[in-house]
């Protein structure tokens, strides 16, 4: 059985967290900040885990992490 390999794409947007969790960015925080407020770029520039569904997913796609 060949080795398991991690899948690049998800390891570039993902990582994992002292604890074991999965942590990803937030979406709309790359452009057109003219048009947004301050109270919505804010929380944006925190990470947030991933949802327990979504971890199991991934677990599949990076099983080095």
């Amino acid at each position: 059985m060949p080795k398991m390999k991690t899948h690049r794409g998800a390891a570039k947007r993902f990582r994992k967290t002292g604890s074991g969790k999965l942590m990803r960015h937030r979406a709309n925080s790359n452009h057109m900040f003219t048009g947004k407020s301050t109270k919505q770029k804010r929380p944006v520039r925190k990470d947030v885990a991933v949802s327990n569904v979504d971890s199991r997913r991934l677990k599949q796609l990076l099983p080095s992490l």
